[in-house]
């Protein structure tokens, strides 16, 4: 995370993200690194349905699609950078070692990103399958992947 943060401080980019199963982790992970305020603009945790629609990802989504999907995390992305003027959004929703009473439909055990380049108006998505063994070795292994995913689209 250390590379990315500097490497989006030395391009003078910033970003935000839209946390479902992460639970903040991403936010998290850039906020230990000296320097994270030159680059984060926002951090929301949207746990529920509710406050996904709340933060501007569409209900009919939602019912098409189902809140684990690639084009949730799109709605996701998309709208948090809107939200907070970043020049990168990240989304991120998906079942960690759980099934969702609230929410019966999607797959287990995926995970979908996508992240939004505002100037490009361009979108970044991948699906990781959440297979190890705890919920934070599959956080670690999401977050592993968003950093990855924005340092080739930072080359």
């Amino acid at each position: 995370m250390k590379d990315l943060v500097n490497l989006l401080i030395e391009k003078k980019k910033t970003i935000s993200t839209m946390e479902s199963c992460t639970g903040g982790g991403v936010s998290n992970a850039i906020t230990n690194i000296e320097g994270a305020s030159e680059i984060l603009k926002y951090s929301a945790v949207t746990y529920s349905n509710e406050y996904k629609i709340k933060m501007g990802v569409s209900s009919e989504v939602i019912d098409k699609y189902s809140v684990y999907s690639e084009e949730c995390s799109i709605e996701m992305s998309k709208n948090i950078s809107s939200f907070a003027g970043s020049d990168f959004g990240v989304g991120i929703t998906g079942k960690l070692n759980r099934v969702d009473v609230n929410n019966p439909y999607g797959e287990d055990n995926v995970v979908f990103i996508s992240i939004y380049d505002r100037n490009n108006d361009r979108f970044y998505n991948d699906k990781v399958e959440a297979t190890l063994g705890s919920r934070k070795e599959n956080k670690e292994l999401v977050i592993n992947r968003i950093i990855d995913m924005m340092k080739d689209i930072l080359k």
